[in-house]
């Protein structure tokens, strides 16, 4: 006999709502395995039916990277427009904490996560169940699995480097677009050739190989071409480029082309049959950077080039002696070189030197040609900052060398700046930078003679409040010496 209150037990059991959740599904581009998501799927589901929770709606992030959050649409939707915004559900259903994702910083994993349970919902991994409450070692586990992903991102990453290492010691192609000039050819396990791979396509089968042959007839004329102008008719990579351009020969991208442009194709080994690899790294979405040359893997003759080793070769003793010519102390042995002709720097000597960079770059490269005159004389000019360092410590007892300047009895800070005079048609002046540094009240500028004697004619006391201005020119009979000059350093105690 049913009573009355076993019926109704039944009814409001059967009126107790299931607990909702969603669900999220994620496999990256390098799992070949085409029916991961729907594995996963049905892994949930089946858990869910078992535990009595309701889907209500689903997310995957197909192809996608778990090193972070950014590039997965799907993830940012789930946590942007229900998490946050919708509370008609408690859970937030996952295979494991590999799918949610391999985060090389753990605790964005556990960010995300926290977050969810911020706005009431509870990240589940289906593989582990719901935590039971009070439970200690819970957050251990959960924390050692978020390692273990991370650790299977670097281990993967290592190996898939490694192989990309192999290949290309061997002589293959290890991945990326070809340059300009060159189309990739797929080989079969046997390594015969099968056809050439078109823009973004890519091998099907493991053991099957890629190398370099040549692309587009126009393309490699091309190359031929910069090669042939820069080494035999010497031509600068700015008339290259400016020639180029009037024939109406865009680059590859489909724009002009510039001086760095062909630079570029001067120094790509590629163009002589050399395999080279590990140029740039960006590893577990680190941002990209440079490698020295020293750990580039290179594999010389892996295949046909488009040019001849002698003449790429006699390409990159030109660039070398380019390169060589722009150092700072060629350029420097450059400027004593003139100076010790004529006695003095000026612009219109620079243009005497041959082969040398222009006079606009001696002055970026020297900051200004009075300031390379007196780097000529940094010896005889660093023994006067010694002697006034001297001078000063006899007016003042109480001084501190810090750094590159003086701190006089804890109340002012002093630069000291010799300077030996330029000469400037029958006269003379000499150059200062005042020291634009926040720290720095006076800017001391020593007046010496001539190059010959180096002694010390007077002072220049420049205050800060002069600091901002362009360097200065102090002449015999400039303002600037009527108002800041001094004959000796008595004037520090004054100030003191």
């Amino acid at each position: 006999m049913t009573h009355w209150w076993e019926i109704a037990s039944e009814d409001q059991a059967a009126s107790v709502a299931r607990p909702r959740a969603v669900a999220y599904y994620r496999h990256s581009a390098q799992d070949r395995q085409e029916n991961s998501i729907p594995i996963q799927r049905d892994h949930v589901r089946e858990w869910a039916e078992k535990n009595g929770v309701e889907i209500i709606t689903e997310f995957k992030d197909a192809g996608k990277s778990g090193l972070n959050a950014e590039g997965r649409p799907a993830f940012t939707e789930m946590m942007d427009e229900w998490v946050k915004k919708r509370s008609d559900f408690q859970y937030v259903l996952c295979l494991d904490v590999s799918r949610w994702g391999r985060f090389q910083d753990i605790d964005l994993s556990a960010q995300y996560s926290a977050e969810c349970k911020r706005n009431g919902k509870l990240v589940v991994y289906t593989t582990i169940g719901i935590p039971q409450a009070n439970n200690p070692l819970y957050p251990v586990y959960i924390h050692m699995e978020r390692f273990r992903a991370a650790e299977y991102s670097k281990e993967l990453s290592k190996k898939v480097w490694d192989g990309c290492v192999k290949i290309s010691q061997q002589g293959y192609w290890a991945g990326g677009s070809p340059p300009y000039g060159l189309h990739r050819l797929l080989l079969d396990e046997r390594r015969e050739p099968l056809h050439v791979l078109a823009p973004g396509q890519r091998k099907g089968i493991q053991n099957q190989r890629v190398t370099l042959v040549m692309g587009d007839p126009a393309e490699v004329a091309v190359i031929r071409r910069i090669f042939y102008e820069f080494v035999e008719r010497r031509y600068s990579e700015f008339l290259i480029a400016e020639r180029l351009n009037a024939d109406g020969i865009l680059s590859g991208k489909g724009v002009h082309w510039t001086a760095g442009m062909i630079v570029y194709r001067l120094r790509n080994e590629k163009y002589r049959g050399t395999i080279v690899y590990n140029r740039t790294s960006q590893k577990l979405k680190t941002p990209r950077h440079a490698n020295p040359p020293a750990e580039w893997v290179r594999t010389p003759e892996a295949f046909e080039g488009i040019i001849a080793p002698e003449q790429f070769d006699r390409g990159q003793e030109i660039l070398a002696e380019r390169r060589r010519k722009y150092q700072t102390d060629v350029m420097f042995a450059q400027l004593e070189l003139l100076h010790q002709q004529f006695g003095l720097l000026h612009p219109s000597l620079i243009r005497l030197l041959e082969d040398a960079p222009s006079p606009g770059t001696f002055a970026h490269r020297f900051g200004g040609m009075d300031h390379a005159f007196q780097q000529i004389y940094r010896e005889p000019c660093d023994k006067a900052r010694e002697l006034v360092h001297d001078r000063i410590r006899q007016q003042i007892p109480a001084v501190l060398p810090y750094s590159d300047f003086l701190v006089l009895d804890q109340k002012l800070t002093v630069s000291v700046q010799p300077a030996v005079p330029v000469p400037s048609g029958y006269a003379a002046y000499w150059p200062f930078r005042p020291d634009t540094r926040n720290v720095i009240d006076i800017t001391l500028g020593v007046l010496l003679s001539d190059p010959d004697e180096f002694e010390i004619l007077g002072y220049v006391a420049l205050p800060r409040c002069v600091n901002g201005s362009r360097p200065l020119r102090i002449g015999s009979t400039s303002s600037q010496t009527e108002l800041f000059g001094r004959c000796d350093l008595e004037f520090l105690q004054q100030l003191l």
